[in-house]
C-alpha cells in the first residue's frame, strides 16, 4: 500500500470518518480480536462484530454451515456471548486499534433493540452501530422486521431515539422491492445502510434425503449472490440519500471495484475472510493500487459514474 501517495480513501457514514472505505463484515470476523494475527486493524477501514444481543445466544443446532457451489449456507443462528461478556472480555483489547468498531446488534423485540442500542451507546469505543433486522436463519426478531416496511421504520425510530452514534440498518434481500425498504430505514432516521445481508437457500443431502442443516434453511452467501447483491446496491444507491455500503460476494479488489462504480459509499467483506483472512488488507492495496494507476483522486470519483 502506497502510504504516501496524495490519494484519499477516506469515506463519511453519517458523522464517523473512515480512513478507508473496506469493513469486515458481521459473523465473518468473529469480535476482530482473532482476525488480529492476519490483519492490521490500524489499516482496516473497520469491523463488524458477530451480532451481539443483551443476553448470550447459543445458535442453532448442529450440523449448520455447509459449503455450495460459489459460496456457503451457513444457519448459525446469531450464536454470541452477550453484551456483559463481550463489554468484559472484548472490548478492552480493542482499544489500541485504530480501525472503526461497528458493533452489530439485534433483539427479538423492539424493546430490546432499544435497550442495547441505549447500553453500547455508553461505550465510547465503539463507533457505529449496525441493526441487523435481516438474518434469514433465525425464528424471531429480524426476519420479520426486514420486510415489513412500516414496522422497520418503527424500530428504527425507536433506536434513533436513543443513539447518537452512527447508525446502519442492514436489509435483507428477501423481500418484495428492495428499495421500499431502504426508504422505510431512511425515513426512520438511519444514517447509512448496508446490503446485502444472505439469502434464504437450502441444499439436500440426496443419501439421506432430506436437508443437510438442521435447521433445513440456512442462508446463502459468497460469490454466488454478487451479481444478485450488485444489482440491489445499484438500485438502493439511486433510491436514497443516505450512504450505502455494499455487501455480498466480493472477494477481490475488482469486486470491490464494481461496488463502488455502482454507487456504494463503502464495502463489507464476509465470506471470502474464511478463505484469505488476509483478504481485507490486499482489497485495500489493490484499491490504492487501481486509483493510482487511472490518475483517481479518491474513489469518489468512480461512484460519482452514472448516476
Amino acid at each position: 500500500m502506497d502510504k504516501d501517495s496524495n490519494i484519499d480513501m477516506s469515506v463519511k457514514l453519517g458523522s464517523m470518518h473512515f480512513s478507508n472505505p473496506v469493513i469486515a463484515a458481521s459473523g465473518t470476523f468473529a469480535y476482530g480480536i482473532e482476525f488480529s494475527p492476519f490483519v492490521d486493524l490500524n489499516v482496516l477501514g473497520g469491523f463488524c462484530t458477530k451480532g451481539l444481543s443483551i443476553k448470550p445466544k447459543i445458535g442453532n443446532r448442529f450440523p449448520r454451515m455447509i459449503e455450495t457451489a460459489s459460496g456457503m449456507l451457513n444457519a448459525i443462528g446469531l450464536e454470541n456471548i452477550g453484551l456483559e461478556r463481550f463489554v468484559d472480555e472484548k472490548l478492552p483489547y480493542l482499544e489500541k486499534f485504530q480501525a472503526r468498531l461497528i458493533v452489530n446488534f439485534f433483539g427479538d423485540t423492539i424493546d430490546e433493540y432499544v435497550e442495547l442500542a441505549n447500553e453500547l451507546s455508553k461505550l465510547p469505543r465503539v463507533d457505529a452501530l449496525e441493526m441487523n433486522v435481516s438474518c434469514p436463519n433465525v425464528e424471531k426478531g429480524g426476519v420479520r422486521l426486514s420486510s415489513d416496511p412500516v414496522i422497520l421504520k418503527e424500530v428504527v425510530e425507536s433506536v434513533r431515539k436513543v443513539t447518537k452514534k452512527t447508525l446502519i440498518v442492514k436489509l435483507s434481500p428477501n423481500v418484495k422491492d428492495i428499495t421500499e425498504v431502504a426508504l422505510a430505514a431512511e425515513e426512520g432516521g438511519a444514517d447509512a445502510l448496508s446490503l446485502i445481508n444472505t439469502f434464504v437457500g437450502l441444499k439436500i443431502d440426496v443419501e439421506l434425503r432430506k436437508p443437510w442443516l438442521a435447521s433445513t434453511t440456512g442462508g446463502v452467501s459468497g460469490p454466488a449472490i454478487k451479481p444478485l447483491a450488485l444489482a440491489m446496491v445499484y438500485e438502493t444507491v439511486r433510491s436514497v440519500k443516505i450512504p450505502v455500503i455494499g455487501i455480498g460476494g466480493i472477494s477481490s479488489v475488482q469486486d470491490a471495484l464494481e461496488f463502488f462504480i455502482a454507487g456504494a459509499s463503502a464495502i463489507q467483506i464476509g465470506t471470502a475472510n474464511y478463505i484469505d483472512p488476509s483478504i481485507t488488507m490486499k482489497v485495500i492495496a489493490g484499491l490504492f493500487d487501481y486509483c493510482k494507476e487511472n490518475n483517481l483522486k479518491s474513489l469518489a470519483e468512480l461512484s460519482s459514474l452514472n448516476r
